[in-house]
């Protein structure tokens, strides 16, 4: 367990929801969400955590919320790809911004911010698909590429990644960007090769996160996936710079679901 408490944004979400299953009791954590979130919703390792209800994009609630924590796990925005600009312009990127400045000023050590697949999605090009989610294919995302978004929630998500790099190259904060895939608990989308390509387990989300918690580095763009045999994002610079070692991989289940 680290000695100082964890924040966590957007705690009340599914990817909150999945870290805190998965190592709840690693960590000491401050659980902040824009609505109160009931002790039934928590995991009994985090039932007792201290939780501040607010909004990211109010940088008195951040201040309140960053004091004396180590590192901040960055979840909190508008999930929808469908997502309008209005709204992802002031719950991503302005929450993005806010979070990151209030970090660096607090002297917080590092920030782990929870961008997407959305953000390079307009790779997945006529000519490339379907062939890119099958394990013959040899096409490879590994987070050196420029971004290149799908949608507007795509371009909030690559936003933040930027944001991230202004504040460790202007004031010296550790961030790592995790490019998160298709999250789902117990076993891979049914029926859609896509989301087995991009699987990420509840396992491996957890599993990923505390390493990015417990990891040393400077400024790092990952891809959040399981060990998928089929995927065309790397997971070789998780595996090099936090130490990830997924344990799941969407090739044991059938397309539909079911274990091979």
């Amino acid at each position: 367990m680290t000695d100082d408490p964890v924040l966590l944004t957007g705690a009340g979400g599914r990817v909150g929801r999945a870290i805190l299953d998965g190592i709840g009791d690693a960590h000491e954590w401050r659980l902040l969400d824009r609505e109160p979130i009931s002790r039934s919703r928590l995991p009994e390792s985090v039932a007792d955590a201290e939780r501040v209800i607010g909004d990211v994009t109010k940088p008195a609630t951040v201040r309140e919320a960053v004091r004396g924590v180590s590192t901040v796990v960055h979840l909190a925005g508008d999930p929808r790809p469908e997502a309008p600009w209005e709204s992802v312009l002031t719950n991503n990127v302005d929450g993005t911004q806010t979070v990151m400045a209030v970090a660096a000023e607090a002297g917080v050590g590092s920030v782990v911010f929870a961008s997407s697949n959305h953000a390079v999605g307009a790779y997945e090009t006529e000519e490339r698909t379907p062939e890119m989610y099958r394990a013959s294919d040899e096409f490879r995302l590994d987070g050196t590429e420029l971004p290149r978004p799908s949608n507007l929630y795509g371009v909030s998500k690559a936003a933040g990644e930027t944001i991230g790099r202004y504040y460790h190259d202007s004031q010296g904060l550790s961030v790592v960007c995790v490019r998160i895939g298709n999250l789902t608990q117990g076993h891979p989308p049914r029926n859609y090769e896509r989301g087995q390509a991009m699987w990420l387990s509840y396992r491996d989300c957890a599993h990923l996160f505390d390493r990015c918690i417990r990891a040393d580095y400077d400024f790092e763009i990952v891809y959040g996936i399981s060990n998928n045999e089929r995927r065309y994002y790397s997971i070789e610079r998780a595996r090099e710079a936090l130490g990830y070692d997924p344990q799941d991989d969407s090739a044991e289940f059938h397309l539909d679901g079911s274990p091979r």
